[in-house]
């Protein structure tokens, strides 16, 4: 739950003269032991943190662990991850924090909040609740076995070594039942509409044949360096891993998820008609907004936000000189051929032409840039029809993997082309992959900021790039610049929608409907995205809350330095920490927006 870093000195040497005091001396180095107590807990947290869960190590670029997936939703992991937990908020609560160089103390203070907040996480039971259409291992396997994509297949014990995770995953998907069945038992269910959707994803993965699974791209086409024997020693092996396992894995979940658990989901669709369920709302609307808004503030900072981009969006609708109201505009944007592509190939390319052209106009706006590379997909056929529009998928730090900015081609008619601007500004330069990258590749940093995250941070930071559009370069036409307010648009939606339907009683219908009515993405859109929010309660509302944030602070800097504001200084300043909670990030701009003033 943290992220990265550029320049900054993670221990700052101790500079001592002739003329430094006994007692100088003494505090100095008793920071340094401080600093290198905070050192040894936090690296020693996130080392043993990669050992329980080696799929984020392997996400990470540590493949350490690359034949492991463990039983993530079982009972003894569920324990083994509390006790973690808290054995390094005690060890952590033994620092002297006031022995700590500012940098020291920001990890510090970091590090100590997420242990607490991931001790307090414990108290709900999202483990009960363990596949949905939108995330989850059924959905990520797949991903993760396909090859350039994270784990590795380049030889032989590569090979081997996903032979193993596929042993993992079958113990997992048997947990999985055994764990809905206690939710059904508790009350603790999807809604119908969730179990509906991930349905005929499950059952996508019900083959008859090894050759026709999406688990045998492994098989299509060796590395070169791949001995004869092991190719024919691995071929069959992961055949019969596909038919035996990975199979009936899925038949098992899809079997039981159809006949036992759809009949005992239940009609509502908040989180908050759960047990404990306002609280548990409360508690992912805190973490993932990093502040104390309440789910009824966030609602009407919603609403205003609303309010203003649909004034932006009458002011284009003018400009263009079309004729009826905005609800007809909308419908004239999603339905005139002049904003579509016909053929996937069309999609794919507009995006690799926006990447060459911000590219070169970067540098105007940012000194730091990071050196990984990204590549350009289409979302796998097999989870499109619920995917998001865009995706990214993170870069290794050394650059031997690349990142993946992940485009949605099912439905060509639900990507219009005035969106493209903003989907790729968000999803890749300057907004994921950019911010991503910069913030794993800070090796001053320790690696639980490098690696973690806030989604208010990054979703925030992700919705902030796209209102740099006309800064570089882009939205030159007046749809294109719809395009951006369309996307903005969708974002403040979202707080009216998440909240409504998670505390104030809104309906599915009532939500698609607010969301046809306020943007013109089709319903395939509204319903996917609507969706979303009922199966992943919370995180939606980290996008706009996190940008007008961010919005704010480069306003307020500009406004004091006047003269001495360079914007890119202030993105160097945003960045060069990593994710960070919003109020902390504040607290740092704020810090060095005093220290121009006084130099």
């Amino acid at each position: 739950m943290m992220q990265r870093k550029t320049c900054v000195r993670w221990l700052a040497p101790a500079v001592l003269s002739a003329v430094v005091s006994p007692a100088m001396v003494g505090a100095v180095l008793a920071a340094s032991d401080a600093e290198q107590q905070l050192t040894r807990i936090v690296e020693a947290y996130f080392d043993d943190f990669e050992k329980l869960n080696p799929i984020s190590a392997t996400f990470n670029g540590n493949n350490a662990y690359n034949d492991r997936l463990p039983n993530s939703i079982g009972p003894e992991h569920i324990q083994a991850s509390l006790n973690l937990e808290k054995k390094y908020l005690q060890e952590v609560s033994r620092v002297d924090a006031n022995g700590l160089s500012p940098q020291a103390r920001l990890s510090y203070e970091i590090f100590r909040r997420a242990r607490q907040q991931q001790i307090e996480g414990h108290e709900f039971p999202d483990h009960l609740l363990p596949i949905d259409q939108f995330s989850g291992l059924p959905l990520f396997m797949p991903q993760l076995g396909t090859p350039g994509g994270v784990q590795p297949f380049n030889t032989a014990r590569d090979y081997d070594n996903w032979l193993s995770r596929i042993d993992g995953f079958v113990v997992w998907m048997d947990q999985s039942i055994a764990n809905m069945r206690i939710g059904m038992k508790q009350g603790v269910v999807q809604p119908r509409v969730v179990v509906e959707k991930t349905l005929p994803q499950l059952e996508a993965m019900l083959v008859s044949k090894a050759e026709d699974s999406i688990f045998y791209a492994p098989l299509k086409s060796f590395p070169e360096a791949l001995s004869s024997e092991d190719r024919a020693r691995i071929k069959p092996a992961l055949e019969k891993a596909i038919m035996e396992k990975i199979v009936p894995a899925y038949r098992r979940v899809q079997v039981f998820m159809r006949d036992e658990y759809l009949p005992a989901s239940r009609s509502t669709i908040a989180l908050t008609a759960l047990p404990n369920g306002e609280r548990w709302y409360a508690y992912n609307v805190r973490v993932l907004t990093t502040t104390t808004l309440t789910p009824a503030q966030i609602h009407d900072v919603g609403l205003v936000e609303v309010a203003r981009i649909r004034s932006e969006m009458e002011k284009v609708k003018a400009q263009v000189g079309f004729k009826g109201d905005l609800a007809a505009f909308f419908d004239f944007m999603r339905k005139d051929p002049q904003f579509y592509f016909e053929r996937e190939e069309q999609l794919l390319e507009g995006y690799r032409a926006l990447k060459a052209g911000v590219a070169e106009r970067l540098p105007t706006l940012f000194s730091v840039q990071p050196r990984a590379d990204f590549e350009i997909r289409p979302v796998e056929a097999f989870r499109a029809r619920s995917a998001a529009g865009g995706s990214y998928r993170a870069a290794t730090p050394d650059g031997s993997r690349p990142g993946v900015f992940y485009v949605n081609t099912y439905d060509m008619k639900a990507r219009p082309k005035y969106a493209m601007d903003a989907l790729y500004l968000h999803e890749a330069e300057p907004g994921h992959h950019f911010q991503i990258s910069i913030q794993r590749e800070l090796g001053d940093l320790p690696r639980f900021r490098r690696f973690g995250g806030y989604t208010a941070y990054s979703e925030g930071w992700g919705l902030y790039a796209e209102s740099m559009g006309k800064e570089l370069g882009l939205y030159q036409d007046p749809y294109s610049y719809f395009g951006g307010l369309s996307s903005e648009i969708f974002r403040a939606v979202r707080l009216v929608v998440d909240t409504g339907m998670h505390s104030k009683g809104w309906t599915r219908e009532q939500s698609i409907e607010y969301m046809m009515a306020n943007r013109p993405a089709g319903e395939t859109v509204a319903i996917s995205e609507t969706e979303r929010y009922i199966a992943i309660p919370g995180q939606a509302l980290a996008y706009k809350v996190g940008e007008l944030k961010i919005k704010e602070l480069r306003e307020r800097a500009r406004t004091r330095l006047g003269s001495k504001f360079d914007v890119r200084e202030f993105h160097t300043q945003v960045l060069v920490d990593g994710a960070l909670p919003l109020d902390v990030l504040e607290d740092k701009i704020d810090r060095w927006i005093a220290a121009k003033l006084k130099g």
